[in-house]
């Protein structure tokens, strides 16, 4: 029987957090490949490809049969997954070089209609395990990547993919995460494993959905509104209180309305920390107030009580409901959640009032796993004293509860009639209902174009309205791209302090663009590369670096400048400049 902990969702996250994946241990297989005169380099993948990092913590999708049982067989999965040509293109991958470049675990999906493709990275958890077995200690690559994928098993996969969607803070891409698992391993003749993984990677790829979400039978649910609903059907996950995501039928479809935009500008963080002290208890006919007195006792401090219909609790109990109040009285936090599938939480009838007056908190239409995710969550938080939890209980943090919902039609469109602004206009688009993430026939998005305007007032506004800084238009421009390109300084600092960075393609072939701006003297320009994240000593296309070509060509400002730039890094005492050298 499955059990519930912590340890699993933070080792995730932390995978998530971290800067970098290395990427060596190239296969002698490969190796005599890479460098042969029918390769070529890897800067010919077109630079709107998208990179994915698909995380294997285990689950039937890559389980393999030992003594008729289905267990985990670590280092199977990524040789299983390059003999199925619909997940990998093996010719082009050894054309262009991909594993010198990306590592062994790396594979290439088929083109697209469009000739896109998707680059993605497996990174096996260590050791492999059955969702069931997965504790908080089981459970950092957010930046080289441009989405990422969870292969999971189903029968914890609500409580994870709750449970990440708090740890992981002003989440701006595709945890983005995908979560999906199969019923019948991928190496099975009629498994769902193709598709749940197929399906996961391009929407991960291909959208900016700035959400842990839950893909599994060709839909995408928001991860902290799943729960599981048949062990025996490919159909085994339902949203009841909440429309999919998304559809991948004949095309994918977005349902961009009910797409959770958290409205910052701060970078993503993950919060590892989670409290292990809550509990979930069911209500039921002739419950005895000594199990209630039992149950809540130290160290509890968070529990979710599981109530009848539309969150109702016998009022002809007094012996309950004085343990209830002696534990809210206590500091213990308790959740009121419904035992139904559908629906939320009301004080309608008097029996949900009793509740209510014994401290309790309604939990709205949240799923238990939510509930209880959070819970762990908010109790965490260290910083903050009970009544400022309770708040953060009753608050909607991640999408996971239905929000009051405030009618200011009139005001909307009184405001759009006295438009003085491109910000006004952005607010009252943003007011009406508009994602201003959507793209234009070239895939740009408002944020692209005010940033190649350098328009500081409207990034900022994009920006409060969680506009990612993620989407790239058709030519795999990204806003931070274009913000450089046109040289808007102010506009590239804003963008980087809330998270923008180069993509790793990006940054490799910076060298030869900076190496140009030196020998052109252009200082502005520099400072403009340096402040995006650029590494100055990226040799261009010859093997010189920028401060060398500034040295060929006697433009001693220009190296004083890039000294300068670099003082804060031990980088330029590595560059082995000489005549001058500012390390000399």
């Amino acid at each position: 029987m499955a059990h519930y902990s912590f340890n699993s969702r933070t080792s995730i996250a932390r995978a998530l957090s971290l800067p970098t994946l290395e990427t060596n241990n190239i296969s002698p297989s490969h190796s005599g490949l890479l460098f042969s005169d029918n390769t070529e380099p890897l800067t010919s993948l077109h630079t709107a490809a998208a990179r994915v990092l698909v995380i294997n913590t285990g689950g039937t999708i890559g389980m393999t049969l030992h003594d008729n049982v289905l267990a985990p067989k670590a280092n199977a999965f990524v040789k299983s997954l390059r003999k199925l040509p619909i997940l990998h293109d093996e010719m082009y991958a050894q054309k262009i070089c991909l594993y010198h470049y990306y590592g062994e675990n790396s594979l290439v999906l088929p083109p697209d209609k469009d000739s896109k493709r998707i680059v993605y990275t497996i990174m096996e958890y260590s050791p492999l395990l059955d969702s069931s077995n997965i504790t908080t200690d089981d459970w950092k690559n957010y930046e080289s990547y441009d989405g990422f994928v969870i292969l999971h098993g189903t029968d914890t996969m609500a409580y994870t993919a709750s449970a990440l969607s708090f740890m992981c803070e002003h989440l701006g891409k595709p945890l983005y995460s995908r979560f999906t698992g199969t019923r019948v391993p991928i190496y099975e003749r009629r498994t769902d494993g193709i598709d749940n993984l197929l399906g996961a990677l391009l929407i991960a790829g291909q959208f900016v959905i700035p959400e842990v979400g839950l893909y599994f039978h060709h839909t995408l649910y928001r991860g902290n509104r799943v729960t599981k609903v048949d062990n025996s059907s490919f159909n085994a996950f339902s949203s009841p209180n909440l429309a999919p995501l998304a559809t991948a039928e004949v095309d994918i479809s977005i349902n961009w309305d009910t797409v959770w935009m958290a409205n910052t500008t701060a970078k993503f963080r993950v919060s590892t920390e989670l409290n292990r002290n809550v509990g979930l208890l069911r209500l039921f006919p002739d419950i005895t107030a000594a199990t209630v007195r039992a149950f809540l006792q130290p160290p509890m401090q968070g529990v979710v009580l599981e109530t009848y219909g539309s969150g109702n609790a016998p009022d002809n109990r007094k012996d309950l409901l004085e343990e209830l109040k002696k534990a809210t009285n206590s500091g213990v936090i308790i959740i009121n959640c419904t035992q139904c599938l559908r629906g939320k939480v009301s004080t309608s009838y008097a029996t949900g009032k009793v509740l209510i007056d014994a401290g309790l908190i309604g939990g709205g239409d949240m799923t238990s796993e939510a509930a209880l995710s959070k819970l762990s969550y908010v109790l965490a938080k260290k910083d903050l004293d009970l009544e400022a939890k309770k708040r953060m209980m009753s608050q909607n943090l991640r999408g996971e509860m239905r929000a009051k919902l405030y009618r200011r039609f009139i005001q909307i469109i009184a405001k759009s009639l006295s438009i003085s602004s491109i910000r006004d206009a952005l607010e009252a688009l943003k007011e009406m209902g508009s994602n201003l993430s959507l793209e234009d026939y070239d895939g740009r998005t408002p944020l692209h174009v005010a940033c190649c305007e350098g328009n500081l007032k409207a990034v900022q506004y994009l920006l409060s309205q969680e506009a990612t800084v993620y989407a790239k238009d058709r030519y795999g421009a990204t806003p931070l791209a274009n913000a450089v390109h046109f040289r808007h300084k102010e506009v590239v600092w804003l963008l980087r302090k809330t998270g923008a960075q180069f993509s790793r393609d990006e940054l490799d072939e910076a060298g030869t663009e900076l190496c140009s701006l030196s020998a052109s003297g252009d200082l502005e320009s520099l400072e403009i590369w340096s402040l995006a994240g650029a590494d100055l000593t990226k040799p261009g296309y010859d093997g010189q670096n920028a401060i060398q070509v500034a040295q060929s060509v006697g433009k001693n400002e220009v190296v004083e400048f890039l000294a300068l730039l670099m003082s804060n890094t031990t980088k330029v005492k590595q560059i082995g400049v000489v005549h001058g050298s500012p390390s000399s």
